[in-house]
């Protein structure tokens, strides 16, 4: 295995790393397309704006080959906005296409019923619990959410677990073959999220 992790800049990788090194994996930071080119699996730990992040990927021209790792069915590992980056648009930034890999466009919590971001521990609602991806897990599991906007008119298909906050159900992960993306960040999320990330690292 060679496991190599986005770097444009913005995203946390430190605690990305570090939980991946408890696991018994060093990853190699990507920044150049022909870096790609030896790796069997792919984290993208997201962290900033939409619109920013979109900007980096092409500036650092990794928009496209992102696109042709994912349909090519190599893992790919999409963590916040790693994830939401998987989808056509953003209402955080109009105007910037995404990847657009998955239908479906990010949206803004708009309740007044709850508080923005959603911030801290929640369950999640297992939708494809024989997946190997949540093998050993319980119904319910927690993680740790720190987010604004999310998936919205996602494909019943591709989703993977739910989350509900306030009168709200949110979809929390998708999974399309070798894909795992999580609006949760895996690497907060301490326990739970070192076995979901050693689930997707034995794909």
């Amino acid at each position: 295995m060679k496991l190599g992790m986005i770097d444009y800049g913005r995203g946390n990788l430190r605690s990305v790393i570090n939980a991946c090194r408890a696991l018994g994996h060093d990853p190699v930071l990507i920044t150049k397309p022909e870096e790609l080119a030896d790796l069997t699996h792919l984290i993208f730990p997201g962290q900033g704006a939409f619109g920013d992040c979109m900007e980096s990927l092409r500036r650092l021209q990794l928009a496209d080959p992102l696109r042709e790792w994912i349909s090519s069915g190599k893992p790919y590992f999409g963590i916040c906005v790693g994830y939401q980056l998987l989808f056509d648009a953003s209402e955080e930034s109009p105007g910037t296409a995404g990847l657009g890999v998955v239908n479906g466009t990010v949206k803004r919590f708009t309740s007044n019923e709850v508080k923005v971001p959603h911030m801290g521990w929640n369950a999640v609602n297992l939708k494809v619990p024989d997946s190997p991806f949540w093998k050993g897990f319980e119904d319910k599991p927690y993680f740790y959410f720190v987010h604004s906007y999310y998936p919205a008119e996602v494909d019943s298909e591709v989703i993977s677990a739910t989350c509900e906050y306030g009168q709200e159900e949110f979809c929390a992960a998708i999974e399309k073959g070798n894909l795992l993306a999580t609006q949760f960040h895996p690497e907060k999320s301490q326990h739970a999220g070192l076995d979901l990330l050693k689930n997707f690292l034995n794909r």
